[in-house]
């Protein structure tokens, strides 16, 4: 209840608890709109008339909403600590935490979803989640992005990061960092094995044998095995030159490959020690090998690099490998490329349209291919690698500062802000609050498509109720700042080094 005092020492409140008043205020302010002439008598005739006019217009402009400014694309940092929820975690397109969960156990609930798109992803995890790992099965564009209410870093599980908007998630205040070395070897082994496939053609023969083919004279084996071609003195185009790039060329040249690489964003001298040659321009590669390969980024400048202008300027018979991304081949001019003999051969790992399948599309009908359904990154010690990465950058991300203390973040110039706050001194931050000093009970909450069974919202297994919510003010960060490590630094470079 307001008292009289209350009353009178703010206005405000009386008129707020008395609805009928606002109403006749309202009221007698349009009237007075409508007829000023009236207005204006009463206002010579009565001062106290005046009085009482001009407090009901200073407390009816005090009463109408003004927009409230605030500051656009700014997202504080990750709260953690004894005196904050437990931050939430999401693996969007997965179900597996086992690996992440003893990295970040201590520090937030892990989620997975299982989604391949934003529409799966349950409301609580559009809300509250501060961190996703994701692989390449789902697309996050700007529209995406925005459903995140307090998304703060974005863990791509592989080097790609082709399907997430990075410029509209740094507007945002959102970092993206990907994991671009734990399957380089992997990548590097599965192209060789394509090249090696198109020269000696096993998989050719393989499948004569499986439809019952005989095999047995001169004149038989030259049949099955046209095509066959010796790869000691031949040249290897590389269209990129990061890592695995350098991994393929490494290893070709122990095969008998002549290696040349283009490559316009790499810095002179790399090819000297390696013993390898660069090219300076595209139309140079593609002129002066006898297979090609991918190893770039998809972006905007690139997509559909090999078309059917490219494919002209290649050698007749060519072979063509591409392990990067399916976005850089335009698959129909592949198709007509290798229907009319222009390619020798194809071997593609990655396509325009994944899923993959034969029946759909334009190689369905298309001669002397390869496919596979985007596995060249894969084997068991890169997965655990990739996903242990991924959790210790999440841990990072929260334990430090965005994007600051991050190693692999690749947005970094599109941020909008780094964060609303200064660095802090290290005499002021709280070492205890830094993850090493204070422990949660582990908590996996799964979020199949469709959402949670209202009887588990909100609960971790076993029955515990657990809170999200970030804190909707801002607070400075828990953590210092990277030039200023914490005595719990050692413990959290350990499980990067793992």
């Amino acid at each position: 209840m307001t008292t009289d005092r209350q009353r009178e020492a703010n206005p405000r409140s009386m008129i707020s608890t008395r609805p009928a008043l606002r109403g006749c205020t309202a009221g007698l302010l349009a009237f007075l709109n409508a007829t000023p002439v009236v207005y204006g008598c009463v206002r010579r005739s009565s001062h106290r008339g005046a009085r009482l006019l001009s407090t009901l217009f200073s407390l009816s402009e005090k009463m109408v909403k003004r927009p409230v400014r605030r500051q656009n694309r700014i997202r504080p940092q990750i709260m953690n600590g004894p005196m904050h929820p437990r931050p939430l975690v999401a693996l969007l397109d997965g179900r597996d935490c086992t690996v992440e969960m003893p990295i970040l156990k201590d520090l937030a609930t892990v989620a997975f979803c299982d989604a391949q798109s934003t529409q799966e992803i349950h409301e609580k995890v559009l809300n509250e989640a501060v961190g996703a790992m994701m692989y390449h099965t789902i697309t996050l564009t700007r529209e995406d992005l925005e459903k995140f209410k307090a998304l703060r870093i974005i863990i791509r599980i592989g080097s790609g990061y082709d399907n997430i908007d990075i410029k509209a998630a740094g507007e945002l205040g959102i970092a993206v960092c990907n994991i671009p070395s734990a399957a380089v070897e992997e990548t590097a082994d599965s192209t060789i094995c394509h090249i090696l496939n198109l020269y000696r053609r096993n998989t050719w023969l393989y499948q004569a044998l499986r439809e019952g083919t005989r095999v047995q004279s001169v004149e038989q084996i030259r049949e099955v095995a046209s095509g066959a071609a010796r790869i000691r003195g031949e040249t290897l185009g590389l269209i990129g030159f990061g890592r695995s790039g350098q991994a393929v060329a490494v290893r070709a040249k122990v095969f008998g490959f002549n290696v040349i690489f283009y490559d316009p964003y790499l810095q002179d001298g790399l090819e000297r020690s390696l013993g390898v040659q660069r090219v300076y321009t595209l139309q140079d590669l593609l002129y002066q090998s006898d297979c090609v390969s991918l190893h770039c980024n998809l972006n905007e400048h690139n997509h559909h690099l090999i078309n059917d202008f490219t494919i002209k300027q290649m050698r007749q018979g060519a072979f063509l490998v591409n392990t990067a991304r399916g976005g850089l081949v335009d698959e129909k001019a592949l198709a007509q490329a290798l229907k009319e003999g222009r390619i020798r051969g194809a071997a593609l790992d990655v396509h325009e349209t994944e899923p993959f399948a034969f029946a759909q599309g334009p190689l369905k009908d298309a001669p002397n291919l390869i496919c596979t359904p985007h596995t060249a990154w894969y084997s068991e010690q890169s997965s655990l690698e990739m996903r242990e990465a991924a959790a210790t950058e999440i841990r990072r991300a929260i334990t430090g500062r965005i994007p600051d203390s991050l190693r692999n973040c690749v947005n970094k110039e599109f941020f909008v802000t780094t964060a609303p706050w200064g660095v802090m001194e290290q005499p002021g931050v709280h070492p205890e609050l830094n993850g090493a000093a204070y422990r949660y009970p582990p908590g996996v909450v799964g979020v199949a498509p469709g959402g949670l069974p209202g009887a588990l919202e909100g609960m971790v297994p076993g029955g515990v109720p657990i809170a999200h919510t970030l804190p909707s003010g801002t607070h400075p960060s828990q953590a210092p700042s990277p030039n200023q490590p914490s005595k719990h630094g050692e413990t959290r470079e350990h499980l990067t080094e793992q």
